[in-house]
């Protein structure tokens, strides 16, 4: 009974969320409370269970709220757009040296973990260049889609956050370990960026005289009164390198170190306090947006455990698996990452999917940390190719390019780039056998 109820409420999570029917706080908080009245539990356990749950979330809720604010007043500055506009000169009219600019522009604008401002800082940027020098906007997509992926295993990108909440870890800890596998990442983005570029001028590119970008004029001028001058970004960014390095040394408290990191840059950049009131407010929807998904996501996991739902349905799953293939079922999904990461959203995925198979892999002597470090990988590399994901459409319309011919050209390359990710994970020790 425990475990039907169980895979009938995964069920339900995921349809709706995958309907968008209704907000994912919604889903995540009430239909558990549903299954757990319906399998006899009083309200008052209930109520329990989604403290303990929500309890676990709490570091990453609060990290979510700061960082995305602080990235968000960041780029009000000015600063990425600077570094982008210096990378566009150097890269000039070399194919190549303009296919690696933007995977290094991409990698930089996703520091803020937003997959939208992340779109808006590198398309609009690049796409002008590409069209003067004949490059496929394909090639666009998918080295904007492939450094996505692989810096949103930050902390703050959201994934981490999710299978750190469901892990009832906190999601710095948690990057830690994944640090030496993105480093892998990132230098397979360069890789791909240097093999695009080849495949592009054999394709004709570079056919161009000069580099133009355009420029939207009305939004700058909307902006100017944010932007500051060279001196503000040589601070902001010397601050911004500093709170990362703090994150990766793992001193203190991560969102203590973007909080304390936020006030210094209100504080420097706009002393004024109608302003920095004007700047929170801006950014403060989008962050209290996650951070309330993160703690409705908490008292899911909470009834989950309270009730023993996610136990019993391990039992049910683990009747039907061969006993040989049991202690490899985090390899296994980890391979099926990407493949489920386009067909399932993110919550879904991170909230419906991992737990159950997290704790098959736990009867297996699979540890859940272990489940969760495959699991995240191919998710991550699925996420601008994926028809669940707003980001993807807001990019295909920048370009002007069909999703069907964005997801065959991406798609070979994340995935494998995905499945070097998890050997070297195995390799390096990352991920045990």
């Amino acid at each position: 009974m425990t475990a039907a109820i169980g895979f009938l409420m995964i069920i339900a999570i995921v349809a709706l969320l995958l309907k968008g029917k209704m907000s994912p706080i919604v889903v995540l908080a009430v239909i558990p409370v549903i299954a757990a009245l319906i399998l006899g539990f009083s309200p008052v356990e209930v109520m329990d269970f989604i403290a303990d749950g929500i309890k676990t979330t709490t570091s990453n809720g609060i990290l979510f709220i700061f960082s995305v604010i602080y990235f968000g007043v960041l780029a009000d500055t000015g600063l990425f757009d600077v570094i982008v506009g210096w990378l566009v000169k150097k890269a000039g009219n070399n194919v190549i040296a303009v296919t690696v600019v933007t995977a290094l522009i991409a990698t930089i604008a996703h520091l803020d973990g937003t997959t939208a401002v992340t779109v808006l800082i590198t398309i609009p940027a690049m796409y002008p260049v590409y069209k003067k020098m004949n490059i496929d906007s394909r090639i666009l997509l998918c080295l904007t889609g492939a450094c996505m992926g692989v810096m949103n295993l930050l902390p703050w990108g959201g994934p981490t956050a999710r299978a750190a909440t469901v892990l009832a870890m906190d999601a710095t800890e948690l990057w830690h370990m994944l640090i030496p596998l993105q480093v892998v990442g990132l230098m397979m983005n360069i890789v791909l960026a240097v093999l695009l570029g080849m495949f592009a001028i054999r394709h004709g590119a570079g056919a161009g005289k000069g580099v133009e970008v355009e420029s939207d004029e009305k939004a700058k001028k909307e902006a100017a009164d944010l932007r500051k001058s060279n001196a503000y970004l040589i601070f902001n960014f010397l601050l911004t390198v500093g709170v990362i390095a703090l994150l990766s040394t793992g001193i203190g408290k991560s969102y203590v170190i973007f909080m304390l990191g936020l006030c210094i840059l209100l504080a420097v950049n706009y002393p004024n306090q109608k302003t920095q009131d004007k700047l929170i407010k801006k950014h403060a929807p989008a962050a209290l947006i996650i951070s309330a998904t993160l703690f409705a996501a908490g008292a899911m996991v909470g009834v989950f455990d309270g009730t023993g739902m996610l136990e019993a349905m391990a039992n049910a799953i683990m009747a039907i698996i061969p006993a040989a293939l049991g202690k490899y079922i985090h390899i296994i999904f980890g391979i099926l990452a990407l493949p489920l990461g386009l067909c399932v959203g993110t919550d879904a995925y991170f909230y419906g999917i991992m737990p159950l198979v997290m704790q098959v892999g736990e009867t297996y002597g699979v540890a859940s940390l272990n489940t969760a470090l495959t699991m995240l990988i191919g998710k991550n590399l699925a996420l601008m190719v994926s028809p669940l994901v707003p980001a993807t459409y807001l990019a295909i319309g920048l370009t002007g390019t069909e999703l069907k011919d964005h997801m065959k050209f991406s798609i070979p390359p994340y995935y494998i780039i995905s499945l070097i990710m998890l050997v070297f994970g195995v390799i390096l020790g990352i991920v045990a056998i």
